[in-house]
């Protein structure tokens, strides 16, 4: 079994007019400062899965309620990265959610979270493939497009690394 520096568990959201719900924080890696667009979700806790954690996290960085038994995983992604809170190998495990609508509410931010996040918004499959700004993780347009005609992975898929 590998050893990561960090997990997350990551929910693709999607709404009623099939648009993927994403937020923008202010990212610093190796390559530099900038943002990125994410999936909401967060940091699997030792004793939790990635699926529970993605639940968790879904609630505290939009509030969103749901249940880790309505989440479907659909995508992984795995590299080196170094965060500066932690550095290693790292894994990202997103999961598909569907609701008609919902109004982000960020009061549940951590503080590091409140320090780094911009906005967010609702995105469709056109504007993500379209986009020059950054989206993590990688080939999230062209799975959104999958997923959205119907076609979800039997088993979760790889996607490119993002750091």
């Amino acid at each position: 079994m590998k050893r990561y520096a960090r997990r997350t568990g990551r929910v693709i959201v999607l709404d009623g007019w099939d648009r993927v719900l994403l937020m923008r924080f202010a990212v610093v890696s190796g390559e530099g400062e900038g943002f990125a667009w994410l999936t909401p979700g967060g940091g699997v806790r030792w004793w939790e899965r990635a699926k529970a954690a993605a639940a968790r996290e879904v609630g505290e960085e939009v509030g969103l309620a749901v249940k880790a038994s309505g989440l479907r995983a659909v995508a992984f992604t795995s590299g080196q990265a170094d965060l500066g809170f932690a550095a290693g190998l790292f894994r990202d495990d997103f999961f598909v959610c569907r609701v008609a609508g919902h109004v982000v509410d960020t009061r549940r931010h951590t503080e590091l979270e409140k320090r780094n996040f911009a906005e967010a918004r609702w995105w469709s499959v056109d504007e993500l493939l379209a986009t020059e700004d950054v989206v993590y993780p990688y080939g999230l347009g062209e799975l959104v497009g999958a997923i959205v005609k119907g076609d979800l992975p039997e088993a979760p898929v790889e996607l490119p690394w993002h750091l």
